[in-house]
């Protein structure tokens, strides 16, 4: 049987054997646990000699494990098992190795280790006391005192950490059972063993310190391991700290094999990590010396002498960071809780005041993951500040004393070093990561504001205005990172000076920061900070004129100047800040623009180089793939996106309120007339197919709306006077650029969804410029974009902005929609019956729906619901009407039938007439009153009737709300006569029952909405059950 089981697991092992003959074998090792004497012959094949091989020997511990773990094994059994594995455990480990002995491999020896530590569960608590001892007694050579037997003692410690992982590790998922179970094993390791355990780690660091480092190391990782559950008092002695002081402070190469120090650093830090009273961690933080230790390891040659050059140990730092941010956030702690004056927040004071210089080291340090790992501590000291500093006179005396330095050391991380550049492809990472950190910093700089809002703006208004100085003074000779903090702090500065949404308050600063923020504009435009040649200094430029355009609007003669700025940076050679220039230079035209004069032509002569379009087609497998922000910038999309906001800005100059009319009219023409040019070139080869021809007409009709949108913000039916409707004149040239997009949509736009697109983009804009103009072209735009080839969501677009067009014109537009309305609709129904062939279509078939819902409701809402019902549409209505109730019974889409009970219910407003008190219904459309209850009235239970109804799902619900708002509406209009007609026709038809009948009646006629309501959701839910 034993050959039988070797043999079966050197075949399942082996890869080149036959596959039918390792499936068996497979299948019989699996089956080897259902064998009672199994665990017999896996223990003869593990300690037999000559040994078998690795894997044979691996899966015989693996079925021992078993074996001992499931409990199938009596006591007399693992008492068998314990003693001769013991046995060979001795004669390998036990004495000193000679050349005749073999040890295990490690990976043997810590399976075996495992099959210890899982006989330490089942017998340790009554049978097998002495098994730290036994364990302990591999450590030293016979008649030896001292733990000199190096192989017995890495055994030993290879239990001691198997122990740990199985019975104290808490990342491991245990059951309640085992749980109660391994916190009995450990209150009786504490009891019986942790004293002499303890002492034996300090007996191994002592004999072993000079000879093993490996034996050290592994000694280290065991103690820092078991500290976390262990009486800490028998581990922590003054012997151990000495050791563990010995091992860090010593001179040790970088390079060594075995890094000692870093192992007792983390030792520190496990030690640190246990759970204890803030006031036992503080003298316990005295006690190890932690701030000693981490003073002399930034004082050592490899953290100062070399923190400047290549050999820097960057893995020391941030260890010793880490220690130090662990230590502050203890301290942070106990002052937490702390009473005032006590004790204790006189011991963590202090330590807080040592620890904070080295603490704000690391924070300094040119590596900005050594610096991160300090930012932890430095927030919890914050926070502690901002909660503690009007409550505690203490903690109030130390952040006023420690919050300058803090600041200080924020504000210069802030800065990029001096290794580092800008905008340099091969460094994108690197850029990234300290944008990163950036954000992370000015997370701290927020948290200073908060508990010091004075000290807070009197650093960045130091920093700022005295680095302007200084370039005002010395020009280029300033360092371009000095230029890049300055305005980057400017930037971050807005939170508070632009708190109250702007800056001044009737020509005076709205408040001391926006009085500050203020200062430094006008220091940033009258020092030449633009005259800076690097392009994050020109960018940040831009961006802050943008975001503090309130400035301008006070100081409009610092605009010129800094437009001439903006047209030079359009044109600069980074590809970075000449895209991003463009939509900083529209975004700042378009709030300043009503304080320019005429100085469109120069403005367009200027960009003339920039405005050509030229197509791309783009390229799919790029565009499909991942890119940095930088190369994505440089897609045909993106850079054909950037130019568009040229165009607006043209048309924000060109609109501007010193530009006379026929000015303005002529620069249109400067700018529009060689699109026409364009459009017309490439139309006839569109229209045949080609791609790229395609592309150009669609970019063409794009740059026309957007320079629509520059042009004017009026809207149809605004009243503000702040936005006024465009000059006759220049409506007029619009209407040109309108013309023209109808010619290619009419040309094109049939088998081009592209085309189709960038004209429903260009309807859009040019609404606001041609006003009422655009009416008598309605039929062709609706023609052109809903042609026979455009997909439910093109319809659904379109139909939302004819909602705007309905609402802004209103009564203007009755005569158009009248005529346009039913081939409208008609297309809308169309596209409604259209079987949904996937998830994206059911998507866009359900917003169509909702569109064309809304619609009608904007008709009936604006007065316009005659054009419904008027000769030439009123052989659509019948349909309108059955769409309407299709939509209101669709239970698998509630929200569409929630609006069309709103739609009904507004036509029962709108044709319903008076309330009824007394008498007759007199509706304002003849035999409405008998319609809405004929047709209207059943959709109500018609929806709940449905087989898939829920009346629990929330959306449901609303839809019954409105069901039941139908029902009120109409009982409002008809009065007895509905209640007659739900008595005697609708409800009995339904089977109701008299009793339901009356007290469904009683609800509708005698309650308000909000409870009949809720009266018709609950009855509803109780008919479902």
């Amino acid at each position: 049987m034993e050959a039988q089981v070797e043999n079966a697991i050197e075949i399942a092992s082996n890869p080149t054997a036959d596959q039918n003959l390792k499936s068996q074998a497979l299948d019989f090792i699996h089956q080897l646990p259902s064998d009672p004497q199994s665990w017999r012959i896996c223990l003869s094949l593990f300690v037999r000699e000559p040994r078998c091989s690795q894997i044979v020997r691996h899966t015989s511990l693996d079925v021992l494990d078993d074996a001992v773990a499931s409990g199938r094994l009596d006591m007399q059994s693992l008492t068998l098992l314990r003693e001769n594995l013991m046995v060979y455990t001795q004669s390998i480990y036990g004495a000193v190795t000679t050349e005749q002995t073999t040890l295990d491999s490690p990976h043997l020896q810590n399976k075996l280790a495992q099959t210890f530590t899982y006989l330490f569960s089942s017998l340790y608590p009554s049978k097998w006391l002495s098994f730290f001892q036994d364990m302990l007694a591999l450590t030293a050579t016979p008649g030896s005192p001292a733990k000199d037997n190096a192989p017995g003692i890495v055994f030993y410690l290879r239990v001691l950490i198997q122990v740990h992982d199985d019975i104290a590790d808490v990342f491991l998922s245990k059951s309640s059972d085992d749980r109660k179970k391994n916190s009995e094993l450990k209150d009786l390791i504490r009891e019986r063993d942790a004293k002499a355990i303890a002492t034996s780690w300090q007996e191994i660091l002592s004999y072993w310190r000079g000879k093993d480092l490996k034996v050290v190391d592994m000694c280290l990782a065991t103690v820092g391991r078991w500290v976390s559950w262990t009486e800490i008092s028998l581990i922590i002695t003054g012997t151990l700290r000495d050791q563990l002081l010995e091992l860090v402070t010593s001179s040790m190469p970088q390079n060594e094999p075995v890094p000692l120090r870093e192992t007792a650093l983390i030792t520190f830090k496990e030690i640190l990590h246990k759970k204890m009273g803030s006031d036992y961690k503080l003298e316990l933080l005295n006690f190890l010396k932690i701030r000693e230790v981490v003073a002399h390891l930034v004082a050592s040659p490899a953290l100062a002498d070399l923190r400047a050059t290549s050999q820097y140990d960057t893995d020391l730092a941030e260890s010793v960071a880490q220690l130090a941010n662990h230590s502050v956030s203890d301290i942070v702690r106990a002052l937490e809780t702390a009473q005032d004056q006590s004790a204790v927040m006189m011991q963590a004071v202090t330590q807080l005041k040592d620890f904070l210089p080295l603490v704000l080291r690391f924070f300094s340090d040119e590596y900005d993951e050594i610096c991160s790992t300090v930012i932890p501590c430095l927030s919890d000291l914050l926070t502690l500040f901002r909660k503690k500093d009007k409550l505690n006179v203490m903690i109030r005396e130390q952040s006023a004393a420690m919050l300058p330095p803090v600041l200080d050391a924020v504000v210069r991380k802030m800065r990029y070093d001096e290794t580092s550049s800008w905008g340099n492809e091969d460094a994108q990472t690197d850029e990234a990561e300290f944008q990163d950190l950036r954000r992370r910093l000015h997370v701290l700089q927020q948290a200073v504001a908060a508990v010091d809002d004075y000290l807070y703006q009197e650093k960045i208004s130091s920093v700022v205005v005295t680095t302007f100085d200084n370039f005002q003074r010395n020009g280029s000779q300033v360092d371009w990172r000095d230029l890049d903090l300055a305005l980057h702090e400017m930037f971050l500065f807005g939170e508070y000076g632009l708190k109250s949404g702007g800056l001044y308050s009737k020509t005076r600063p709205i408040t001391p920061a926006a009085e500050r923020l203020i200062a430094m504009m006008y220091k940033l435009v009258e020092s030449g900070v633009a005259l800076s040649l690097h392009p994050s200094v020109q960018l940040q430029y831009m961006e802050i004129c943008v975001r503090y355009y309130h400035f301008f609007d006070a100081n409009p003669q610092y605009i010129s100047a800094t437009l001439e700025r903006f047209v030079r940076y359009v044109h600069h050679d980074h590809v970075k800040v000449r895209t991003r220039s463009w939509y900083l230079f529209q975004r700042f035209v378009r709030h300043v623009r009503h304080h320019i004069g005429d100085i469109a032509q120069t403005v367009i002569q200027a960009l003339s180089d920039l405005l050509p379009i030229k197509a791309e087609i783009p390229d799919e497998v790029s565009d499909n793939s991942d890119m940095s922000s930088e190369e994505d910038q440089q897609t045909p999309s993106a850079r054909f996106d950037s130019q568009l906001y040229l165009y607006e800005a043209i048309g924000c100059i060109c609109s501007a309120r010193g530009v006379l009319v026929e000015n303005q009219v002529v620069h249109i023409r400067t700018v529009i007339t060689p699109l026409f040019s364009d459009l017309q070139v490439h139309l006839v080869p569109a229209k045949n197919g080609d791609e790229l021809a395609v592309m150009q007409v669609h970019h063409l009709i794009m740059a026309l709306g957007t320079l629509a949108r520059g042009f004017s913000d009026w809207t149809p039916a605004h009243t503000s006077p702040a936005a006024a409707a465009p000059a006759t004149a220049v409506s007029e040239e619009f209407s040109r650029a309108s013309e023209a997009i109808l010619v290619a949509l009419e040309s094109v736009s049939v088998n081009s969804e592209v085309i189709r697109a960038a004209a429903r983009f260009a309807f859009s804009r040019l609404v606001g410029v041609l006003g009422s103009r655009i009416l008598p072209q309605l039929p062709r735009w609706i023609d052109g974009l809903l042609s026979r080839t455009s997909t439910k969501d093109e319809m659904a677009l379109f139909m939302r902005l004819l909602d705007q067009v309905v609402f802004g014109f209103k009564t203007e537009i009755y005569t158009i929609l009248d005529t346009l309305l039913t081939p409208l609709l008609q297309r809308v129904f169309a596209g409604i019956s259209e079987p949904a062939t996937g998830t994206d279509d059911e998507i866009q078939l359900a917003e169509l729906k909702r569109e064309y819902l809304s619609f009608l409701l904007v008709i009936l809402n604006n007065s316009l619901e005659a054009v419904l019902v008027s000769e030439t549409n009123q052989a659509s209505f019948a349909t309108v009407i059955s769409t309407i109730e299709h939509l209101a019974k669709d239970a698998s889409d509630f929200p569409t039938a929630k609006l069309a009970f709103t739609v009904l219910i507004r036509m029962v407003v709108t044709w319903g007439g008076p309330d009824v008190q007394a008498g007759s219904p007199q509706p304002t459309l003849p035999g409405f009153d008998g319609f809405m209850m004929e047709r209207f009235s059943p959709l109500c239970w018609a929806l709940p009737s449905q087989s898939n109804f829920d009346p629990k799902d929330a959306q449901g619900r609303q839809a019954l709300g409105e069901a039941a708002g139908l029902q009120k509406i109409i009982y409002t209009k008809t009065g007895e006569a509905y209640l007659s007609f739900l008595r005697n026709s609708e409800l009995s038809s339904m089977g109701m029952d008299a009793g339901t009948v009356d007290e469904y009646l009683g609800a509708l006629s005698n309650s308000d909405s909000k409870t009949f309501k809720q009266y018709f959701q609950t009855l509803v839910q109780r008919s479902k059950r």
